[in-house]
């Protein structure tokens, strides 16, 4: 019986230890898929977030689309972020071209969600002004992000694309997958990626 009770005891223990170590959070909670209610990034660093990514994975919306060999690079400049991404994208068929995207990111009240507004070339590919949201990053490996074009009424979103990003073309650690997989359930997008492929095009 006292041997019972020590392991019984034990056992509460190491499960204290675990919760503390590696609490659960409740943004893994499942999803009421209700757009307004995703969790983003908490206190966004646009500084730290500054640099190149490479595409490792993409939730398609609506429409054209880039493709492939896609990699993108932030700047943070007099506290606006802007962007210029590259990548292989379908015009026709038989007809694939290396895309050039440009976008300045307005601040919002959250510093994590941004009015996407595209210039250039970009403005013929990309209807503009989308919302782009940072859902997590830790800034050194991997990045998601979500923007929702047309929101159905009930509020769930009814034409989205999202990506997740590498700071290596090589793609993401296994630990990394495992962290983007819990948020791809959060933002209600689980298996509905396509691995990007990285083949050296689009310089």
């Amino acid at each position: 019986m006292p041997r019972l009770g020590l392991y019984t005891m034990l056992r509460r223990s190491a499960l204290a230890l675990l919760l503390a170590l590696f609490p659960i959070s409740s943004c893994f909670a499942k999803s009421d898929c209700l757009v307004d209610n995703f969790q983003v990034k908490e206190n966004f660093n646009k500084t730290r977030y500054a640099g190149k990514w490479y595409g490792f994975a993409k939730k398609d919306p609506q429409g054209l689309f880039l493709e492939s060999n896609i990699h993108a690079d932030f700047r943070n400049e007099n506290g606006t972020m802007i962007a210029k991404a590259k990548g292989l994208v379908t015009l026709l068929p038989g007809w694939i071209v290396c895309a050039e995207m440009m976008g300045t990111f307005n601040d919002t009240a959250n510093p994590a969600k941004f009015k996407l507004k595209y210039w250039g070339v970009a403005e013929h590919l990309q209807k503009g002004n989308d919302d782009h949201w940072i859902i997590d990053t830790d800034y050194d490996n991997y990045a998601i992000t979500y923007t929702c074009r047309k929101l159905y009424e009930n509020g769930t979103c009814a034409d989205s694309y999202s990506f997740v990003f590498s700071r290596s073309p090589e793609g993401l650690t296994y630990d990394a997958q495992r962290i983007v997989r819990k948020w791809q359930e959060h933002i209600c997008l689980a298996y509905k990626y396509k691995r990007v492929l990285q083949a050296g095009a689009c310089p």
